[in-house]
């Protein structure tokens, strides 16, 4: 399934994305609080990302663009190097498993 949305044309464009990895973490939400507005009055204007720090983490924290540090193209090769080995050892736990029980299909 392929998700997309539009924003509309009197917004900015967000320098953030869904499921981008940054430096503070992954960005699991985004929110735009338009200038003139309760949400702009209580918390600044413009976007604001929600990020979970660390996959193991129970907290999430708020960032405006200016707060937010994209991670460097060798940083981001490294994190998806360490989460592929991770996918990797998980599967080969799994096939090792399957083998165990003689691969059958019988349920």
């Amino acid at each position: 399934m392929q998700f997309s949305t539009s924003i509309p044309q009197d917004w900015e464009s967000p320098k953030f994305w869904l499921g981008q990895r940054t430096e503070q973490g992954l960005i699991v939400g985004v929110e735009y609080c338009p200038p003139g507005t309760l949400l702009a009055e209580e918390y600044g204007d413009g976007w604001r990302y929600i990020v979970l720090p660390n996959k193991n983490s129970e907290e999430l924290h708020s960032y405006f663009d200016d707060e937010l540090k994209p991670l460097s193209t060798s940083k981001l090769q490294k994190v998806l190097q360490e989460e592929l080995e991770q996918y990797q050892q998980r599967i080969t736990t799994i096939q090792q498993q399957l083998a165990a029980i003689g691969g059958s299909n019988d349920g």
